[in-house]
């Protein structure tokens, strides 16, 4: 990956399930664009689509923006067909296509019905872009990479990694194991509470769903946590391994922790104790924003 790539991306970004102006009506989509336009003025390097986005999601927000990083963190391969998205991102203008990345993953069994050999299902799906007229590249797309062998494929058949819900020390296994040049970009949490049982609470009402997706739960197992770190939403070790928790500085060394590991970006999910992370924390950006100021 080039040094070109790594100033495309920044070292931090934002990623956001509430990115989605086809779940919103009228005024939730004006709502929308004014907190684009304004994380596009807060600098931040990139915006990840997170929550199993549309090309339509994708195509709003690069449509809103001007400058900045988009990505689709991630785009779902069973809910979309390869061709239709290679269609719909041909169609997004020109002059904005190129700082779009297509942001891909295979999903979970319990919530995909036709799950099936996700890692043949994947090599098929980025044959069939390359096939697609025009072509979704290698060089326009990272992969939702947990494992070693998705992780190959990252290294092999895409920019790189973009994983979810990790650990520093996951972070260093994928950057040996993408070798040096493939971007890696981890998902991290954050709370902005400096009150740990109040952040730790709102830590475990989201880590809670995702303790019941067999993909986490194998990945943590791996990284040596047991299967009593699961209980109750989440042990203590286990939360203060996945999340970045207390204050601005208290998160942004938590950051730093994901880049010296081996992370070229890392894509900050702001979580609050009333949206639960489905809503515009716009006051939690802008306070990141002022401790990145000078890193993003």
């Amino acid at each position: 990956m080039t040094s070109e790539t790594r100033e495309t991306f920044g070292r931090v970004g934002i990623w956001s399930g509430a990115l989605h102006a086809s779940r919103r009506d009228d005024a939730g989509r004006e709502e929308l664009v004014e907190a684009l336009a304004e994380l596009e003025e807060l600098r931040f390097g990139a915006l990840w689509i997170g929550g199993s986005p549309s090309p339509e999601d994708a195509a709003a927000v690069v449509a809103a923006t001007r400058t900045i990083t988009v990505a689709t963190g991630i785009l779902s391969i069973w809910d979309h067909s390869a061709e239709a998205v290679a269609a719909r991102i041909a169609a997004i203008d020109a002059s904005a296509r190129g700082r779009f990345v297509l942001g891909l993953g295979v999903s979970h069994g319990p919530m995909v019905p036709q799950y099936t050999k996700p890692y043949s299902s994947m090599v098929a799906y980025l044959d069939a872009l390359d096939a697609a007229t025009p072509p979704v590249g290698s060089g326009h797309r990272v992969l939702a990479a947990l494992g070693p062998k998705m992780l190959k494929l990252a290294t092999d058949r895409a920019l790189g990694a973009h994983p979810y819900l990790v650990t520093a020390e996951h972070t260093a296994e994928a950057r040996t194991a993408l070798g040096p040049d493939a971007l890696l970009a981890p998902e991290l949490s954050v709370v902005l509470d400096p009150d740990p049982d109040r952040a730790r609470t709102t830590a475990r009402n989201m880590l809670s769903t995702y303790l019941q997706l067999p993909n986490y739960t194998g990945n943590l197992l791996r990284l040596g946590f047991t299967e009593s770190d699961f209980h109750g939403g989440g042990s203590v070790r286990l939360l203060d391994a996945l999340f970045a928790m207390g204050g601005a500085e208290d998160i942004a060394a938590r950051t730093q922790e994901y880049l010296d590991a081996g992370a070229d970006h890392v894509a900050l999910q702001v979580l609050t104790a009333e949206e639960g992370g489905g809503g515009l924390p716009r006051a939690e950006w802008r306070e990141l924003a002022g401790v990145f100021a000078d890193r993003v």
